[in-house]
């Protein structure tokens, strides 16, 4: 397997040839001043230490990963922000653009639509990458949800998560993450989770 780091915006994005990817993308406003600020401070002070001519090991630079992940995780499942996605209309929106080029540009597995952020599990095919289907969901919905509620301006956060899925174990986890996810978050039934039967 061919592995490219492409390096945008905070973070590196590990992509390959007929990789499957657990992707997280979420609201703008979803994550509190305090904690981007904590978040932005971190990076900073591993940029400083890659300045300074040391490089971060790979056990450094996975760790500093897992730990930003997991405060944002814990932020988003609170559910910060105007939770635009809480709306049904919204987030039949957001559900429809997952699904738009399903079995065309990408295999989707799994997705969850939260108040304010999404996981999918997919596969891009051939000729379509990452970058260009996360693209196309956000602007797209960006469009749609702002003519829904009669308002205009950008919606998502700019940066994505994304992790490359290895193996078997992986995959599971992702899917049970992703039906999870609502229980996580104190949502009752519901309703905007799909997994591939």
């Amino acid at each position: 397997m061919t592995l490219t780091k492409r390096t945008r915006g905070y973070l590196p994005h590990w992509e390959s040839e007929g990789g499957t990817y657990f992707v997280t993308f979420h609201l703008g406003d979803s994550l509190p001043a305090t904690v981007l600020a904590k978040l932005t401070r971190q990076r900073e002070m591993l940029d400083a230490v890659v300045r300074s001519g040391r490089q971060l090991t790979p056990i450094e630079s996975v760790r500093a990963h897992q730990l930003r992940r997991k405060e944002m995780e814990r932020c988003l499942d609170a559910n910060h922000g105007e939770c635009i996605l809480r709306s049904a209309g919204c987030a039949a929106i957001v559900a429809e653009r997952l699904a738009f080029r399903d079995g065309n540009h990408y295999d989707l597995f799994a997705w969850v639509v939260m108040p304010n952020h999404v996981h999918a599990l997919f596969r891009p095919e051939t000729g379509h990458d990452l970058a260009e289907i996360l693209g196309a969901w956000k602007s797209v919905s960006t469009r749609l949800i702002n003519a829904a509620r009669s308002k205009r301006g950008s919606i998502w956060q700019r940066e994505y998560y994304d992790h490359l899925i290895r193996d078997e174990a992986e995959f599971i986890h992702a899917v049970e993450y992703i039906l999870d996810n609502p229980r996580r978050a104190g949502l009752r039934d519901w309703p905007w989770v799909y997994v591939k039967g």
